[in-house]
């Protein structure tokens, strides 16, 4: 009888350690993919624009010619408003992809640190 559970629970444990490798490996797909995501985010009717990359980092600004007259706080408020913008962009399609990873493996809750 303890000979037939250990063997259940090996067979269990091996089951559990094939899920963990197979979300390791769906988890560094999905980390590739992130890393290549670009998102854009805009303010002030698109007179901002934002671009970030999958690591959150901004890669372009475009600011219009009818913006630069603007005075210096409310250009500063726009560029704010549009790196936010696009930031939320970014958690919602960095979100997305690592629920595709991890949809199958039951994971409630689970959020990427951005």
């Amino acid at each position: 009888m303890l000979k037939k559970t250990l063997i259940v629970m090996m067979t269990d444990f091996n089951k559990i350690l094939n899920k963990a490798k197979e979300l390791e490996t769906k988890m560094k797909e999905s980390q590739e993919k992130i890393k290549n995501i670009q998102v854009q985010g805009s303010s002030g009717a698109n007179s901002i624009k934002v671009t970030l990359n999958g690591d959150g980092e901004m890669i372009k600004l475009e600011i219009s010619p009818e913006t630069i007259k603007e005075e210096k706080s409310i250009i500063e408020d726009l560029i704010v408003a549009a790196h936010n913008n696009a930031k939320s962009q970014l958690k919602a399609k960095t979100s997305e992809e690592i629920a595709k990873a991890t949809g199958d493996f039951g994971i409630p809750g689970f959020k990427w640190p951005i």
